[in-house]
């Protein structure tokens, strides 16, 4: 029984070295030792590969035959704020601007920082105040400004913030109605299945 097991095992373990490629001619064994002996081999088939390559020259640089000064100017680049009035400011940008402005009016009474001007005591709104910037921020949300343009790529293009004031006054059905017509429902299918019970 032993001598059975150990021979089985012995055909086993053969079997699973001899026979996966993995997509090449070799077995597994025999791409192991090719590999750890070109690993170990100092001279071989890739240096003489590397001797016989021919290297031919650059090619020379194309110039401009004639004016030098007709060739246009190079395009402005408008990737920072000196070169385009687009540019949005950062919040950290904001932050800082509004930091040096502070400190440079340190010593100026009648210097108010624009994060609390309009507000009421040391930059807190008044109860009136929060309500009248609630109820203009309600009317802003209802009446989108479609022409206005978007700050940044992530923002949605204006059309697509308009929204169809019909649909925006529609409340649907009200409840009172889907409550008479359920019920109306429920009788009815109750009556279609009593019929089946007379047979």
């Amino acid at each position: 029984m032993g001598v059975a097991g150990i021979l089985a095992s012995t055909l086993t373990l053969s079997g699973c070295l001899g026979s996966p490629t993995y997509g090449t001619d070799k077995t597994a064994l025999e791409q192991l030792t090719d590999d750890l002996g070109s690993a170990v081999s100092i001279g071989g088939k890739e240096d003489e590969a590397k001797r016989n390559l021919k290297y031919n020259p650059r090619p020379s640089l194309v110039v401009a035959k004639g004016d030098a000064a007709n060739l246009p100017p190079p395009q402005q680049s408008l990737a920072n704020r000196e070169n385009n009035p687009n540019w949005v400011e950062s919040p950290e940008e904001t932050r800082k601007r509004l930091r040096e402005e502070a400190d440079a009016n340190a010593n100026n009474p009648r210097y108010q920082s624009p994060l609390i001007t309009g507000k009421g005591q040391g930059g807190q709104l008044t109860e009136s105040e929060k309500w009248e910037a609630f109820r203009k921020a309600k009317q802003d949300a209802e009446t989108v400004d479609v022409s206005a343009r978007r700050r940044s790529l992530t923002e949605p293009p204006a059309e697509f913030r308009s929204a169809d004031t019909a649909s925006l006054s529609d409340l649907g059905e009200p409840e009172m109605q889907k409550e008479k017509r359920r019920k109306k429902e429920a009788t009815e299918a109750k009556n279609s299945r009593e019929w089946w019970k007379l047979f």
